[in-house]
């Protein structure tokens, strides 16, 4: 059973997601006939902290000896902690907390503590997209998973950013005590106590820059054009290459096909789109070379897990779907 919760500090910690922790675990709900956690907040770095706002610290008489009688033990995200080291201490009893079957969950960059505590190896992670690249350089043995906002590879739960850590916190509290008390929660905290989707639809994709000029005038007419219909052999005929050598040539300077680049850029021209105007999904789908607002709906569904409706809401609210 979830009773006794810590939340481990690192300096430079962030406010926001620290204070997630504490509004799913740290407050008492006993009046609404919900659970009441033992909670504390446990630095791993003296008793008083930098937050990463200017001026704003965090003090607490709790060290790491707390960790040791928690069930959960929650590390928020922090500022640099992709690039820091973590105190030898720290490592320990995170790994001391697995080792005696309690869970220990992190909260956006949090989870490179668990990476340098080897916690992640041959796991399946989650963390904010723009840390992915750098959690899989220095933790190559990790399963990093880019574009979800929460993986529960028990007793190690990684969540995404920011809001992700709302949404772990809630999966912990339903999958231990029920969907009524993670909704009840929910409704207090005024979030939804499940989310669809993941991180890829709040991915940004800039035009990708091919490494030589060889492709280059021709990347330049397919953005400008990604409403019509085009084959590799049109494309090589304005390079002024054979078929082969350009589909070989723009693999090279690109790192895909030519299909999945037109593909992954008419996704990306939708959701500008779908962001900006009140243009319908038919003409949405016309404008982005997907024809029909069903073959837009499906690879959107492919590319961002989303569907263009629900991306529509989420940044525009629930009036503009």
């Amino acid at each position: 059973m979830l009773n006794n919760v810590a939340a481990v500090l690192l300096d430079g910690v962030h406010p926001f997601e620290l204070g997630v922790v504490c509004e799913v675990f740290g407050l008492d709900r006993s009046d609404e006939g919900l659970p009441v956690y033992e909670f504390a907040v446990v630095s791993a770095e003296g008793p008083t902290l930098r937050t990463h706002v200017p001026g704003f610290t965090v003090s607490t008489p709790y060290g790491l000896d707390r960790l040791e009688e928690a069930d959960l033990v929650v590390v928020p995200a922090g500022n640099t902690f992709a690039v820091r080291g973590y105190p030898p201490e720290l490592l320990a009893s995170l790994r001391r907390a697995v080792d005696r079957g309690s869970r220990v969950l992190s909260v956006c960059s949090g989870v490179f503590a668990l990476g340098a505590a080897g916690l992640l190896d041959g796991r399946r992670c989650a963390v904010h997209w723009q840390h992915a690249d750098e959690l899989a350089r220095q933790y190559p043995r990790a399963v990093v998973a880019p574009d979800v906002l929460y993986v529960d590879a028990d007793p190690v739960i990684t969540s995404a950013g920011t809001a992700a850590g709302i949404d772990a916190c809630l999966h912990i509290v339903r999958k231990e005590q029920g969907t009524e008390v993670a909704n009840t929660i929910a409704r207090r905290m005024v979030v939804p106590p499940h989310r669809d989707g993941g991180q890829a639809q709040y991915i940004e994709r800039p035009l990708p820059r091919s490494r030589c000029d060889t492709v280059g005038d021709v990347l330049v007419w397919m953005q400008r054009h990604l409403d019509l219909e085009t084959t590799v052999e049109q494309l090589a005929a304005r390079a002024h290459m054979a078929p082969r050598t350009f589909a070989r040539r723009f693999q090279q300077e690109t790192g895909t096909t030519p299909y999945r680049w037109i593909l992954s850029q008419r996704v990306l021209l939708a959701q500008r789109l779908l962001e900006a105007s009140d243009e319908t999904m038919d003409a949405i789908a016309s404008r982005t070379g997907f024809g029909t607002a069903a073959a837009l709906r499906h690879q959107f569904v492919r590319s961002l897990g989303t569907t263009p409706n629900a991306y529509r809401r989420t940044f525009r609210g629930p009036e503009a779907a």
